[in-house]
């Protein structure tokens, strides 16, 4: 991963902590959870790579897991350390480290794993294969890991009403349609965008099982102006909508097109 990410996640850090608090993003986070909830061991211990200033890892805390946490972000790792202490909770360990280098873990150590971010920032893939081989290296056997990607489909229709002077560009248009790369002045930093039939190429590859996949958004996927809408103006509904959405995350009709992948995967045994 490169200083440019690592550099924009610093300068952005409390952004980062506070993002899944949004009325639309909110989504990720419900739906991450629920797939952790559906396929994670009861008990264990979870490695969180590109864990980001702790939300998940917290949540995972709080479930009793042991964690470990892995992150780039020497900024994001400190606010982890500074919540999950405020919180009055003890993480098993803090790296800061880039997920390109998991061989600083032993193997077969961890119950489960989450790939929260790491994917869609590594634009070369060589690299991602190399993160999917190590992180099934780290798992026990038949360990699970959720991991995520950013989703050109989804991202294109998110598009619509969140970057739509991006569409005056035919060609920057069509290219929604494949994987591509974007650099920082075209994305919020260095991206990677995929399909969901070549991410799960790479899941494959790399000799990992794919369990299922997900949309976080779900059915929701492109609506945040109207989530927010509803988030003060009709509460109720828009908290059955964030349920039935996350509840529904797996379903076919939904997960293709929505802006973060989630696969869920397990080590061969």
């Amino acid at each position: 991963m490169s200083e440019i990410v690592k550099r924009y996640y610093n300068e952005h850090a409390e952004k980062e902590w506070n993002r899944l608090n949004d009325p639309y993003r909110t989504l990720e986070l419900a739906s991450t959870l629920r797939l952790i909830d559906r396929y994670f061991p009861e008990k264990g211990k979870i490695c969180d790579i590109g864990s980001g200033p702790g939300r998940y890892a917290i949540e995972l805390l709080k479930r009793g897991y042991g964690v470990t946490l892995l992150e780039l972000s020497e900024k994001e790792l400190e606010i982890a350390r500074t919540r999950i202490d405020e919180a009055g909770l003890v993480a098993d360990d803090y790296l800061c480290e880039n997920a390109v280098n998991l061989r600083v873990l032993g193997s077969g150590i961890f119950d489960a794993a989450l790939v929260m971010g790491p994917l869609y920032h590594l634009t070369d893939r060589g690299e991602r294969i190399e993160v999917l081989r190590q992180t099934a290296r780290i798992l026990k056997p038949g360990g699970t890991a959720v991991l995520s990607y950013l989703n050109s489909w989804g991202c294109l229709k998110a598009g619509v009403s969140e970057f739509s002077e991006t569409f005056r560009d035919l060609d920057d248009l069509h290219a929604y349609l494949d994987e591509q790369v974007l650099d920082a002045e075209r994305g919020f930093t260095e991206c990677y965008l995929t399909t969901p039939s070549k991410a799960r190429l790479e899941v494959e590859e790399a000799g990992l099982k794919l369990v299922t996949y997900a949309g976080a958004e779900g059915f929701l996927a492109g609506m945040a102006g109207e989530l927010i809408r509803l988030c003060t103006e009709d509460r109720e509904a828009y908290d059955n909508l964030v349920r039935a959405a996350s509840e529904t995350c797996e379903a076919p009709q939904y997960r293709d097109a929505t802006e973060h992948l989630h696969l869920v995967v397990r080590r061969i045994q």
